[in-house]
């Protein structure tokens, strides 16, 4: 595996710093929550307790439910696909990379979206690493053989759909909510935000992502194979990951959509049969 000495350091450093974010994220503490009106004049509850004492109830809850998933999810997949992939294995290479995305995608917003905290510095950190290990993952393949190593059984049409439905659906749930903002008096609900910057890393990065992916793998491109896989993995943790954050919320009584609680574990469902598929149709 090419660039294999970088990542030796990298990912494991990773791993170290994501355990020691999401276990204090995960501390319990004690406090009581209070309202107050934000500068746009939202009426917004704050957390007050623990690492996430400055965020809103919702926004701790979901960051909570998040570090539950780098913990049980993100951090185990991570360490198994890396220990796997230095020994030679191409589907653990695919997940790691993948692996990888979810922790890009995590702390980034973790960074630009969590209320100031004395964890800043790790998740800019996490963020930066994540990044820069992404990279090196996706230029390790050789794109040229990477084809060969996929059955001929493959569902690349399934796979396809499936990325096609996703990008649809963040696209159209996400301009749901700007569109009336622009063309009328609406202004949407940031909590403790200044800006959407969740939609802005969906529609800007997730949403081309997948469409990108579909289509290339549709052409049996090699691109196509790298980045539908890529795209498979991060929506199979993405969609855990809001799944548990849907299920905090409603825990402690915030109020969730029906997108929140069926389409979301459905995506996650369907990204974990067809990643199954995926994986089993490789040659290594």
């Amino acid at each position: 595996m090419r660039c294999q000495s970088v990542l030796k350091w990298l990912v494991p450093i990773i791993i170290v710093l994501a355990l020691i974010a999401a276990v204090a994220g995960l501390w319990p503490d004690e406090g009581q929550p209070y309202t107050l009106s934000n500068f746009r004049g939202e009426e917004v509850t704050i957390n007050a307790r623990g690492l996430y004492h400055w965020d809103t109830v919702s926004s701790a809850a979901q960051a909570q439910a998040n570090d539950l998933a780098t913990l049980v999810l993100g951090i185990p997949l991570l360490t198994i696909s890396f220990w796997l992939a230095f020994r030679g294995s191409l589907r653990a290479r695919l997940v790691l990379t993948g692996t990888l995305g979810f922790f890009l995608y995590t702390y980034t917003t973790m960074s630009f979206g969590a209320a100031y905290n004395p964890f800043f510095l790790v998740y800019v950190a996490l963020f930066s690493l994540s990044l820069f290990a992404f990279i090196l993952c996706m230029m390790a393949f050789d794109l040229e053989t990477l084809p060969q190593h996929f059955s001929d059984r493959l569902p690349r049409r399934g796979i396809a759909r499936l990325l096609f439905f996703a990008a649809a659906f963040l696209a159209f749930a996400w301009l749901g909510r700007i569109i009336p903002t622009i063309t009328g008096d609406q202004i949407p609900t940031l909590e403790n935000t200044t800006t959407m910057f969740i939609q802005v890393m969906d529609l800007g990065l997730i949403v081309p992502l997948c469409v990108l992916g579909g289509l290339l793998l549709l052409r049996r491109s090699p691109w196509g194979y790298l980045l539908a896989s890529v795209g498979l993995i991060k929506f199979l943790t993405m969609g855990i990951a809001v799944s548990l954050m849907a299920l905090n919320m409603a825990r402690i009584g915030v109020p969730i959509s029906i997108v929140e609680v069926v389409v979301f574990p459905s995506i996650a469902l369907a990204n974990l049969v067809m990643t199954g598929l995926l994986l089993k149709n490789i040659k290594e």
